[in-house]
C-alpha cells in the first residue's frame, strides 16, 4: 500500500479496542470535560490532525474541532465532526484539511453545550522554496526520574517549526521498578502501580504521562511528529516478542503488542501508517521509520557467541561472521527497506536538499573501548557483571559493536540503508534516541562518507553515568571517542533535547542540557553544536 493511500487510513486499524477498555467508571475517576489539553500532529502543506480527550457524563459526545487564522476564532478556516467515546478511551481526532502551507494555525474542540477546549497553536509544512526549519527533537522521558524541563524550555521558545519525538515517550515498568523507589522523584507518579499489559494498562499510563503540565505545553503550542521505541511496547522488542514480556504470564506477544500500538494511536496525534514521508518544502524530506516492531529480528546478545565454542576469543569470532554478519538479518522489514530505498531516491531526484531519518536507534559504529576495565562501574560489581563488562571489550577488539539492540547489532541491514543513501546521492542526516545519551557520528559505508547522524540525550532517562560510576564522564566521552572512528563527539552525563536547524546552506544541530531535573527550571547548563555542509555527509 502506498503511503498516500495509508494517510486516508488515519482512523482505521484500531476498531474493537474499546471492548476491552475500562469504561466510564474508570474513566470519571480522572474526571469529566476536557481532561487533557489538546495536541496537534502529522503535519502535510494542507492538513493537520488534532487531538484532545473528552470524558462525558454520558455514553458519548460529539465534538466539533474549529481550526482558525487567529486565536479568537474570528476566522474559522476548517470544521471537523468527532465522537469521543469509549471505544478509544475518550481520545478524538480530527483531520483538519484544505490548509494553506507553512503557516500558523489556532485550533479548540467545542461540545454541542458549548463546553471548550483550551486553544492549542499548531503549523502546516511549508511548499516550495524554503529558506529554514527548525525541529526539536526528544526521547526517553521517564515520568518518575525527574521533571520534564526539557519539554517545558522547547515550549517557551519562538522559533520552533516542529517537534519530534523518537521514542519512549512512556515507559512501562511497574513503580519502583526503573527508577528504584529510592530514585523515583517524589511526586512523579505513575499509574497504574504494576507493569502495563492490558489496554487498560497502557491507556492509564498514557493518561499519567500526559496529565505533566509541560508535556501538554509542549503539545499544545508545537504539532508533533512521534514515533514508538521499545518502551511504549516493553523493553527490548522485536516483531516477534520482548526481552520483558513473558508470554506464560503476561499473554501472547501479539495481544500486548495490538493493546500498546493502539492506546499510542489514541493518545498521541499521529497516524496508523507505521512509516511515513513529510515534504518540508524544497528544503528537506522528513523519513519516518520504525526500527523497532515493524519488521525487526530478535536482538541478538554476546551470551550467544559462547554457545559456539569453549574458547572465548575464537567463539567470538565465530559468532562476528556467521550469526551477526548474516544478510537475512533484517531491522526494517523488507517492504520498509524499499519505502526508504524509493523515498530517499525520490527526494534527491526532486531537488530537495537534506534527507532526515528520524528514527529509534543508533546507527554509528560504537564498541567498547580496550583499555576499558570493570573498575568504570565503581562500586563492587558482581563477578557476573565484571564477565560481561570483560567480555564487551573484547568483543570491541574484534569489531564487535556494544548494543546489538541499535544498527550496529544489524550491519548488513546497516550496510544496505547506508548503501541506499549513497546511491541516492543523499544529504543524510540521521536522528536516533534510545540511547539517554548524546552523540554525533559521520557515518560511512565501504570507506565513503555516507551521513551524519545525531543521537538526542533523553529528556530525564539516566544514562551511561548512572552505571559508569568509577569514570569521569569525561573520561568515559573520550575513551569512546579515541576507540571509535566514526564517532566525533559523545556527552555521557545530562540530559535534554535537540535543535536542528535546516538552510540551504547548512544543517546545525545543538543539545541543550538542561541544568537540571529535580527541580523545576528551563535553565540551560550547556549546548554544544555541529554544522553540516550539503554534498560532504560529515560535520564541519
Amino acid at each position: 500500500m502506498s503511503i498516500h493511500l495509508r494517510r486516508r487510513d488515519l482512523f482505521t486499524g484500531i476498531a474493537g479496542i474499546g471492548a476491552v477498555l475500562p469504561g466510564r467508571a474508570w474513566a470519571a475517576a480522572l474526571s469529566r470535560g476536557f481532561t487533557h489539553n489538546v495536541a496537534s500532529g502529522e503535519p502535510s502543506q494542507t492538513s493537520i490532525l488534532l487531538w484532545t480527550r473528552y470524558v462525558p457524563a454520558g455514553d458519548a459526545a460529539a465534538l466539533t474541532a474549529e481550526i482558525a487564522e487567529d486565536s479568537g476564532f474570528t476566522r474559522i478556516v476548517a470544521r471537523r465532526e468527532a465522537v469521543a467515546d469509549a471505544a478509544s478511551d475518550y481520545c478524538v481526532r480530527a483531520l483538519a484539511e484544505g490548509l494553506e502551507p507553512g503557516r500558523w494555525y489556532y485550533y479548540r474542540f467545542r461540545t454541542a453545550s458549548s463546553e471548550t477546549s483550551p486553544t492549542g497553536r499548531t503549523r502546516t509544512l511549508p511548499a516550495g522554496r524554503t529558506g529554514r526549519f527548525n525541529i526539536a527533537v526528544f526521547s526517553c522521558s521517564n515520568l518518575p526520574f525527574g521533571l520534564f524541563n526539557a519539554y517545558a524550555h522547547a515550549a517557551e521558545r519562538q522559533d520552533i517549526d516542529l517537534v519530534v519525538h523518537l521514542g519512549d515517550y512512556i515507559y512501562e515498568y511497574a513503580r519502583g521498578t526503573y527508577p528504584s523507589a529510592s530514585e523515583a522523584m517524589p511526586g512523579r507518579i505513575i499509574d497504574p502501580a504494576g507493569e502495563i499489559v492490558t489496554p487498560a494498562d497502557y491507556h492509564a499510563r498514557y493518561a499519567a504521562y500526559r496529565r505533566d503540565r509541560d508535556l501538554q505545553m509542549l503539545h499544545q503550542r508545537f504539532p508533533m511528529i512521534s514515533i514508538w521505541d521499545d518502551h511504549e511496547f516493553t523493553n527490548d522488542a522485536w516483531k516477534d516478542g520482548a526481552e520483558n514480556h513473558q508470554s506464560e504470564t503476561e499473554g501472547p506477544w501479539e495481544t500486548r503488542k495490538a493493546a500498546a500500538k493502539a492506546a499510542y494511536r489514541h493518545w498521541l496525534p499521529m497516524s496508523d501508517a507505521a512509516y511515513e514521508a513529510y515534504e518540508i518544502g524544497d528544503l528537506a524530506t522528513l523519513i519516518r521509520l520504525d526500527t523497532r516492531v515493524e519488521g525487526r529480528d530478535r536482538q541478538l546478545e554476546l551470551a550467544d557467541a559462547f554457545t559456539l565454542a569453549d574458547d572465548p576469543a575464537k567463539a567470538l569470532a565465530a559468532f562476528r561472521d556467521t550469526v551477526w554478519a548474516d544478510p537475512a538479518r533484517q531491522l526494517l522489514g523488507a517492504p520498509q527497506e524499499a519505502f526508504l530505498g524509493d523515498t530517499l531516491g525520490r527526494s534527491v531526484k526532486a531537488g530537495t536538499r537534506w534527507q532526515v531519518v528520524a528514527q529509534q536507534v543508533l546507527a554509528g559504529e560504537t564498541k567498547t573501548p580496550a583499555g576499558a576495565n570493570a573498575s568504570w562501574l565503581g562500586g563492587t560489581p558482581s563477578d557476573y557483571v565484571k564477565q560481561r563488562f570483560d567480555a564487551g571489550v573484547l568483543a570491541g577488539k574484534i569489531g564487535l559493536p556494544f548494543n546489538f539492540d541499535a544498527w550496529g547489532g544489524y550491519p548488513a541491514a546497516r550496510a544496505r540503508y547506508l548503501g541506499a543513501a549513497q546511491a541516492a546521492g543523499a544529504n543524510l542526516l540521521n536522528l536516533a534516541g534510545d540511547t539517554h545519551n548524546a552523540w554525533a557520528f559521520d557515518l560511512a559505508n565501504n570507506g565513503s562518507p555516507a551521513g551524519v547522524e545525531f543521537g538526542v540525550q533523553g529528556v530525564t532517562s539516566p544514562g551511561m553515568e548512572s552505571y559508569m560510576r568509577g569514570a569521569a564522564p569525561s573520561d568515559v566521552a573520550a575513551a569512546l571517542v579515541a576507540a571509535n572512528p566514526e564517532l566525533k563527539w559523545c556527552e555521557t552525563e545530562r540530559r535534554g533535547y535537540m535543535t536542528l536547524s535546516l538552510t540551504p546552506d547548512a544543517a546545525q544541530c545543538d543539545w541543550h542540557f538542561l541544568d537540571t531535573i529535580r527541580t523545576r527550571s528551563t535553565a540551560i547548563a550547556a549546548t554544544h553544536s555541529a554544522t553540516v555542509r550539503p554534498g560532504t555527509n560529515r560535520m564541519a
